[in-house]
């Protein structure tokens, strides 16, 4: 195989996994293995089992307040913000990258 050949598999390759894992632009420079840290050592999961029960599944998507992936890098910044968490803002942008990608898929 030629290296032109080469170059456009591997474009290829990256356009589609691209594709794959569209998010919205908002998300474009964010860091998911940091948001998925950040999600773990912030104890997200327990406070959002404190306040609906169950998994804390339930506080994902509900029901008309967060339909955006703006509105969900909000929320995350609310979070950050009543909890003190201490993230910045390129940390809030990756925690809430993950969630979009994990929970609300928005594109």
């Amino acid at each position: 195989m030629n290296t032109r050949n080469k170059t456009v598999m591997v474009f290829m390759s990256s356009f589609f996994a691209t594709l794959a894992h569209a998010q919205p632009a908002i998300f474009k420079e964010a860091d998911y293995k940091l948001g998925e840290k950040l999600i773990a050592e912030s104890k997200c999961v327990a406070c959002h089992v404190s306040k609906v029960g169950g998994n804390g599944s339930a506080i994902y998507k509900p029901q008309g307040r967060i339909n955006n992936a703006s509105l969900l890098r909000g929320m995350v910044e609310q979070c950050n913000t009543e909890l003190n968490l201490g993230m910045f803002p390129e940390d809030v942008t990756s925690v809430a990258a993950v969630l979009n990608r994990d929970h609300y898929k928005f594109k």
